[in-house]
């Protein structure tokens, strides 16, 4: 059976029959951020008030090395299918036209796979959709979801909703008075909408909840940001300390493992032209006290914008409350992939490009307000994956490790618990197929990751390795060993996870022979995944295999 005939065929074709009532196959909600730090939620050692997230956090378990991938498009499509992005054509971003030279970054999701409300509608599941696609063609809609609000492309406006779409086609979206729209708040409205038509049928349902929320451009009203903006004006280096002595404290973190110093910008093919290849994040006292007031204003924009998603997350949950659905619904809230710092360490005006303008005045206070389009930069983005090295588009753990919460008060017995074992994106398709008592269809190709419902009641998840690579950045981890890799040099790195996974230690020259094994291993499963050496050169495979 192809994807084709799978999606067309009957309930009657062998597929579990479902059951519905108290105690049964959970709802399944999960709420993605976008360029949410690991360490931006209160629960994760944050300054950001985010009590409606904290209060999930009490009543569940927080995964402390829970993966993605390193950027946008490769992480939700791993997100959707249960395979790695390469596999499903989604290696690097969306193309407005696909290529064909090399279908492991097509830029389109292919047609070797399935989604997971493909495989939920199948075993009785109504499936929705709200916020952020970033799949491409055929869409929402054309991939399993019964119903979809939200932005089908990257970002946005928050202020402008002409940028977000509802589907199918003959759907009316809600309509907000003239200053009325804020892309957080509109896409929990339609959420909230969808729940009440949800509760009509007699399934449960797969929700997919997908923030745009905190990615640039950086918007948010005033008044929330201007609370932030003291807090801030303490600098990057303050805010850095403070979290990782809340971390040691909260036991999110080992006491072992150092203090990183301020990230790198790591020089490569990308980030040449911005003049900041290869520099590392100023200290914060180095900077002349203008720029300082600019930096700290952007930095509040995106506290703010965190905060507010955190309120609309609370508005979500006290509807399933008020409706006698919390209970019995898994939530699983966690990032696309690390912080952010495009472009270069003072953020970025789309306006003036990678070296944006100095805001003063009457300017300073309307960054964040219609109109404006702001990124924070990388020291920012350094503060906000502490402790962690780097941040998105790299495989180091500031580019790959998101902060994941798990609440299901009928189906987990643990409480404020922290989980250290391993868990990826790619296991999610796994833990929704277990869950649902739905059918995988075999003519696809077979899952990736594995199912984390032992996890959820604190076993280990029995797995062989993770793999990653974006742009050339290539990473794979095998129990406690992870090796490394920046693009373009090629040199590999290798860290013990467990006794330093801030990744201060580079082990590599110590052990050649356990770097050569999992180099070697990377290789192997690029070539069956479609990852095509485009910025490195195989240093293992022999000539049969390259």
């Amino acid at each position: 059976m192809n994807r084709r005939e799978f999606l067309s065929s009957t309930m009657a074709a062998g597929l579990p029959t479902p059951s519905f009532g108290a105690g049964t196959r959970p709802n399944i909600l999960i709420i993605l951020a976008d360029d949410l730090g690991w360490s931006d939620l209160g629960c994760f050692g944050g300054e950001i008030h985010t009590p409606n997230m904290d209060k999930l956090a009490q009543g569940g378990v927080r995964f402390t090395q829970f993966y993605s991938y390193a950027r946008c498009c490769p992480a939700r499509s791993s997100i959707m299918t249960g395979l790695y992005p390469h596999q499903v054509g989604m290696g690097n971003m969306t193309n407005a036209k696909p290529r064909t030279d090399f279908p492991g970054y097509a830029g389109i999701l292919n047609d070797r796979n399935v989604t997971i409300p493909e495989v939920l509608k199948k075993a009785g599941y109504s499936t929705w959709m709200t916020g952020k696609w970033h799949l491409g063609p055929p869409g929402p809609v054309g991939r399993g979801f019964d119903e979809y609000y939200g932005m089908v492309h990257g970002f946005d406006s928050f202020w402008d909703s002409t940028k977000y779409t509802r589907l199918p086609a003959d759907r009316k979206a809600r309509t907000y008075p003239d200053g009325g729209f804020y892309a957080t708040n509109a896409i929990t409205d339609h959420t909230l909408d969808f729940l009440a038509d949800a509760r009509k049928q007699s399934k449960p349902f797969f929700f997919y909840l997908a923030y745009n929320s905190p990615h640039f451009p950086l918007h948010a009203p005033k008044d929330v940001i201007d609370k932030y903006v003291p807090v801030y004006e303490k600098g990057w280096d303050y805010v850095r300390e403070k979290r990782f002595e809340r971390m040691r404290a909260m036991g999110l973190i080992r006491k072992e493992w150092k203090f990183t110093p301020r990230s790198e910008i790591p020089p490569n093919r990308f980030n040449t032209q911005t003049g900041w290849a290869g520099k590392t994040n100023p200290a914060w006292d180095s900077i002349e006290p203008d720029r300082q007031k600019d930096l700290a204003r952007r930095m509040a924009i995106f506290a703010a914008m965190v905060e507010i998603m955190d309120r609309n997350i609370g508005r979500v949950v006290e509807d399933l409350r008020a409706n006698k659905q919390l209970d019995n619904t898994l939530i699983l809230f966690f990032s696309d992939n690390g912080a952010c710092a495009e472009w270069d360490p003072w953020g970025f005006d789309k306006s003036s490009g990678p070296q944006n303008e100095l805001h003063r005045g009457d300017a300073l206070a309307g960054m964040g307000q219609p109109g404006t389009y702001h990124s924070y930069g990388s020291g920012w983005a350094n503060a906000c994956n502490t402790p962690w090295r780097l941040y998105k588009h790299y495989n180091h753990e500031g580019g790959i490790s998101s902060p994941l919460v798990a609440h299901w008060p009928a189906g987990m017995k643990r409480q404020n618990a922290i989980d250290h074992h391993p868990a990826h994106v790619i296991d999610l398709m796994p833990t929704c197929v277990e869950l649902a008592k739905a059918s995988y269809p075999p003519s696809m190709p077979p899952m990736e990751g594995r199912s984390l419902v032992p996890a959820l009641a604190g076993k280990p998840v029995k797995r062989d390795a993770i793999y990653w690579e974006h742009e050339g950045n290539r990473a794979i981890r095998i129990g406690k060993w992870k090796a490394v890799a920046v693009e373009p040099a090629g040199k590999w790195e290798l860290y013990d996870m467990e006794a330093d996974r801030t990744e201060m230690n580079d082990l590599a020259a110590r052990q050649p022979e356990r770097v050569k094994s999992m180099v070697r291993q990377w290789e192997q499963w690029a070539k069956r995944s479609n990852v095509v050496p485009w910025m490195w050169k195989p240093q293992y495979q022999s000539e049969e295999e390259q």
